[in-house]
């Protein structure tokens, strides 16, 4: 393939659950990119997520025109689809990080940008270390996203606002149903929401 010295092109992976915004980070990304053709040639998407690197799966987004980009900040869900799949340390797995660099370079892509959580965060640091060690460096962006709120040094991530206030309005609702039936029904409501040891959404 050939290639431009200073100029690559980029990858973009979804990541872990879906929010409602989602789609408006990768809606960002892929903008920004075509705003600096200078620098940035094409972007790619992983289907499925890091998935699509792994099995060299791309979806060219050069193809879309600007009015379907544009739709991603208003369409929910994950447009190139997303994975729970979380590679292991570099020490237990080496091979699935070469994998990933082995598809950069054969892509010509310079930046990875991985839009998740905590997990996507640290394999882009990963990603970044092990790409300059073998001789081929890696730009990796991390581009946040958790519903419950709960990344270090950020103090609002995209994804958090909508689930605050579908959690915020259900639980009202709820709490209505409650209230009308129990005088002869029932007079307690459970509701779980995520975020394990962290989060703000409790």
């Amino acid at each position: 393939m050939a290639r431009t010295s200073g100029k690559k092109n980029a990858f973009y992976a979804q990541s872990g659950g879906v929010t409602a915004v989602i789609n408006a980070s990768a809606c960002g990304v892929i903008e920004t990119a075509r705003q600096h053709k200078d620098k940035i040639g094409k972007v790619y998407a992983g289907r499925n997520g890091i998935i699509g690197a792994l099995t060299e799966d791309l979806i060219d987004t050069s193809k879309e025109s600007a009015r379907a980009i544009a739709a991603l900040r208003h369409t929910p869900s994950g447009a190139f689809g997303s994975c729970r799949y979380k590679l292991k340390s570099l020490e237990e797995n080496l091979r699935e990080y070469e994998r990933l660099i082995e598809v950069f370079e054969a892509h010509n892509i310079g930046y990875f940008f991985y839009n998740g959580g905590g997990d996507s965060a640290d394999t882009c640091l990963k990603v970044s270390q092990l790409s300059k060690k073998m001789g081929y460096p890696i730009q990796a962006i991390h581009v946040p996203k958790t519903v419950d709120n709960d990344l270090p040094i950020t103090d609002n991530c995209p994804g958090f606002g909508s689930v605050a206030k579908y959690i915020a309005v259900s639980t009202r609702e709820a709490s209505f149903d409650v209230a009308s039936m129990c005088k002869t029904s029932t007079k307690i409501f459970v509701l779980e929401v995520m975020g394990r040891h962290a989060g703000w959404i409790a």
